[in-house]
């Protein structure tokens, strides 16, 4: 009679060993199966509940797609390239290069000038180096010995006198500022940019795209009081003719001029909530 209530060992261990390897290769069954489901939705772009991945969508008013943060980090590089230029040519002294004629001191050398917004240069170049098409002396890239000074204005409030004419200090340290806030407001553009983007805030737009503009007019605002420097400069004396020309420095400070405009305006459509040219144009669902 008990022996139908109790089971021996020999009779449990190869049912056991059956359930234990059948439960086994089930799950190992169903891991594999499951990784090899998880990897293929991961590869088709489903969640593993039968869904498609989301992606970044711009809510209203808030955030941005990753095709308006493409846009916003083009015009930023473009404004990037404003902001180079701007420091290349406020940072050298070839502003405009002056210079007697080549022959007026009667000597083997001549004396060529050029000055920036903080400093001046002078050099003695040989007249036989000289290009003999050239009424004038130098240009600046001539062999010479070279002597530079900065301007004293910004410090003791002196004058500079070069070939017996005098600097209008007023208006030098007028131009000198105007860069110099130019500057500041690029790097307050640049600020607002990079909050924008990693807050993901289209507000930011608009205040970067204020400074950007007003930094490239300021830019170019400041060579026109240059100019107006350099003609006061040399209306000072007529003892000694000078010719002079603008050089490189403004060339680069008047492209980083209308780069930054264009970079500030281009943040400004980025800014606004439907693009100009949409609204002049049909759309079929109606949208902006």
């Amino acid at each position: 009679m008990w022996s139908t209530f109790f089971v021996h060992d020999d009779q449990v261990g190869p049912a056991a060993a059956g359930m234990v390897g059948g439960g086994g290769a089930g799950g190992a069954g169903g891991a594999s199966s499951q990784g090899t489901g998880g990897l293929a939705n991961l590869m088709t772009g489903r969640t593993p509940f039968g869904g498609k991945k989301r992606r970044r969508v711009a809510p209203a008013g808030h955030g941005m797609s990753e095709a308006q943060e493409g846009k916003i980090k083009l015009a930023f590089f473009v404004a990037i390239v404003g902001v180079i230029l701007t420091v290349l040519g406020v940072g050298t002294e070839f502003w405009v290069e002056m210079s007697p004629p080549k022959s007026f001191y009667n000597n083997q050398t001549c004396l060529t000038a050029h000055y920036g917004l903080w400093k001046s240069c002078t050099k003695s170049v040989w007249v036989s180096d000289i290009d003999p098409d050239r009424a004038s002396c130098g240009p600046a890239e001539l062999p010479g010995e070279s002597n530079c000074t900065y301007f004293k204005f910004f410090t003791t409030g002196d004058n500079m006198v070069m070939f017996q004419k005098t600097t209008q200090k007023n208006l030098n340290v007028a131009a000198a500022m105007l860069a110099l806030f130019s500057l500041f407001l690029m790097v307050m553009g640049a600020v607002c940019i990079t909050m924008s983007l990693s807050k993901e805030i289209l507000f930011f737009l608009k205040p970067a795209s204020f400074c950007f503009i007003l930094s490239g007019v300021l830019v170019l605002l400041s060579i026109m009081v240059f100019h107006q420097s350099v003609l006061s400069f040399l209306a000072s004396d007529h003892t000694v003719p000078l010719h002079h020309e603008l050089s490189w420095s403004v060339s680069c400070v008047g492209c980083a001029g209308v780069v930054l405009i264009v970079g500030g305006v281009l943040f400004l459509l980025l800014a606004l909530p439907c693009s100009p040219w949409r609204r002049c144009l049909p759309q079929r669902d109606g949208s902006c």
